[in-house]
């Protein structure tokens, strides 16, 4: 009866959520809306993991999070690991939280598998562990709140083909860290979007998702391949590309593989082509909705998805910014997890 409830919740589109709501999301394959709850039965203790703070994609989350918190009356920790580089500072953020008699873990992992046999422990002890955005490798989770990023690479492909009809083209590829597994889940999309295509893929190299790594490897991209068609990289990679073509007025047009609002400002003024959107501050609150769903009882659903939208100049202008980012006063801090 419990998942019937819930089904029923979300099914619910004709109904206005509390404070906000998602264009159509995937839940466990079906499409619905998603409804969340109005309140928690008490104030769980919430610990969220994510990688960086380096960027405001990570930015949007955290400003959802800690909205939702809010209204639910939750209590939240927030902590960043500072990096893909630092698995193991995610793995005593773990350690720190579970210390501190966490309810529920809500992780953006630095990896797929270093905290799996932690998480084994708390799920078996009651708690509830929420993967979130990121995608972890570990079979004994709660739910999941995150789209699939091989269905983000191959928006992006999609877009080109159709944009380059059918015309060989050469495109450069910036993903990001190597173990981090959403970029796995990118290049298993983008090597199958590839297939019976004209277009050449020309590997740029893995790196950290900070600025001076980045603009080292589209340089030599750049150096190694100066006639690219197209560019899609991670959104740091992209923006310094933008400032590599437009200062050698380069015919190269570049895509950023997701979404951020610098993304977007540059999609508007054209240096940027476009960018697809896994809409992570939706995603963020759908994953503590579900923690407090699992805390309060509800059988839950394996994997809740927002809708993947290739943004470009033109979609933007009827897309809800709220969806990807924070508003432009905010600025993200960490915090710790009340005793």
């Amino acid at each position: 009866m419990r998942w019937l409830s819930l089904l029923l919740s979300l099914l619910s589109a004709n109904v206005l959520p509390a404070q906000w709501f998602s264009d159509p999301v995937r839940v466990d394959g079906q499409l619905s809306a998603y409804q969340p709850l109005a309140a928690a039965s008490q104030p769980w203790r919430i610990c969220v993991l994510i990688p960086n703070a380096k960027d405001r994609y990570w930015w949007g989350v955290a400003w959802g999070l800690e909205q939702d918190a809010r209204r639910l009356g939750l209590q939240l920790g927030v902590y960043e690991a500072g990096g893909y580089d630092h698995p193991d500072v995610q793995v005593r953020q773990f350690d720190h939280c579970v210390a501190k008699r966490a309810d529920a873990f809500l992780i953006a992992g630095v990896n797929t598998t270093d905290l799996c046999s932690r998480i084994a422990v708390q799920q078996s002890a009651g708690r509830q562990v929420i993967d979130l955005i990121n995608g972890l490798g570990c079979e004994s989770l709660s739910s999941r709140s995150r789209v699939d990023f091989a269905d983000m690479a191959s928006a992006t492909l999609g877009y080109l083909i159709k944009l380059s009809q059918g015309w060989p083209i050469r495109v450069g590829w910036l993903p990001g860290p190597a173990d981090a597994g959403w970029i796995k889940d990118a290049e298993r999309g983008l090597h199958s979007a590839l297939q019976g295509s004209a277009i050449t893929l020309i590997h740029g190299g893995y790196g950290p998702l900070d600025r001076s790594r980045q603009a080292q490897l589209t340089r030599e991209l750049f150096k190694n391949e100066p006639e690219l068609d197209y560019v899609i990289g991670n959104a740091e990679a992209a923006l310094f590309a933008t400032e590599l073509v437009n200062s050698a007025r380069s015919p190269t047009r570049v895509l950023s593989l997701y979404a951020t609002d610098r993304v977007l400002q540059q999609v508007r003024e054209g240096d940027v082509l476009a960018a697809p959107t896994d809409s992570p501050v939706i995603q963020a609150r759908i994953a503590l909705d579900l923690a407090v769903r699992g805390l309060q009882g509800d059988v839950l659903p394996k994997i809740v998805s927002p809708q993947v939208e290739m943004l470009d100049a033109k979609a933007l202008q009827r897309f809800d910014l709220e969806h990807l980012a924070p508003p432009e006063r905010y600025r993200m801090t960490t915090q710790e997890l009340p005793d």
